[in-house]
């Protein structure tokens, strides 16, 4: 299969009027070298269901639909959204990619058979919270690699004790394993994008963490721990539980020093904490978490 090459994209996107705005995080990839990369990183296969975030104008889509079974496309805009399809007959006619006009910060379900990956190059500017909703509700996918920005790569890939651990880190960790997966050069994007990308690869855990309330429970401890992240556990968690005394009991009762700051704490520790908080009949509260830092 041919893949786009720059003089491809360029004459797409002029043949839309499409010009690429830093405000929807649009740089599109021009080498296809870079994309079968990713598509061998990511580990596709070719009974592989993949969803596919921002496919833009179709440079990774096409390299996925190279070897996956189906790709499902989610993208946001809808001039783009309505150009993919005969960039797809053109480029791999009969195979089964699907377009879906769609933002997927609110996609809650997907046409056909359930994905069993992801791969996307994430717009820079929502890629942690499209990552972690995306991974919520499709509990099917199985493994994920995603093309972000340098900095969102190592607060997503960061383990306890680094100085870029903190909320995404941890959050990424309740529904599996995350890991630094290369670099990719500025020079295969168009535009040349400012600032540097990293792939993160990520596998689901076997078995869940725990279920919606035990999620919603811990990451309301995680975003109070971060919140204030210079203070120690018991200061920081005092307004969830309702007071440092509180606070200090639920730490005690999970194993963990009071004095601790929360970027000392795997999602495990994060997890106890929430246990022994709700044991105690503190307010943990049953809610939608705030939008990913």
């Amino acid at each position: 299969m041919r893949l786009l090459g720059a003089t491809d994209v360029r004459r797409l996107a002029e043949g839309a009027q499409v010009r690429p705005t830093k405000q929807k995080g649009q740089n599109f990839v021009v080498d296809g070298n870079t994309v079968r990369r990713i598509v061998r990183v990511a580990g596709v296969e070719a009974d592989d269901v993949v969803l596919e975030i921002g496919p833009g104008l179709g440079s990774l889509t096409l390299a996925l639909a190279e070897v996956a079974r189906r790709v499902v496309a989610v993208e946001i805009d809808e001039v783009l959204a309505g150009l993919l399809p005969a960039t797809l007959a053109d480029f791999a006619p009969g195979r089964d990619v699907e377009v879906v006009l769609a933002d997927a910060m609110h996609v809650r379900e997907l046409p056909g058979d359930a994905p069993t990956a992801l791969v996307a190059n994430l717009p820079y500017n929502v890629s942690v919270p499209v990552l972690l909703n995306v991974l919520q509700r499709f509990g099917t996918i199985e493994r994920a690699l995603v093309m972000v920005q340098a900095e969102v790569a190592h607060r997503l890939a960061a383990g306890p004790g680094s100085r870029t651990y903190g909320v995404p880190s941890v959050k990424a960790a309740w529904y599996g394993t995350t890991s630094a997966a290369g670099t990719v050069g500025r020079s295969v994007f168009w535009p040349v994008p400012n600032v540097d990308s990293e792939l993160v690869g990520w596998r689901r855990h076997a078995e869940p963490l725990g279920d919606e309330t035990a999620r919603l429970r811990t990451f309301a401890v995680v975003d109070a721990a971060f919140a204030q992240r210079r203070k120690t556990l018991r200061s920081a968690l005092s307004g969830l539980a309702g007071s440092g005394v509180e606070a200090e009991a639920a730490l005690v009762a999970a194993g963990i020093d009071p004095r601790t700051r929360g970027e000392q704490l795997d999602v495990h520790a994060f997890q106890a904490v929430a246990q022994h908080l709700t044991a105690l009949d503190t307010a943990v509260p049953d809610r939608t978490e705030r939008p990913p830092r």
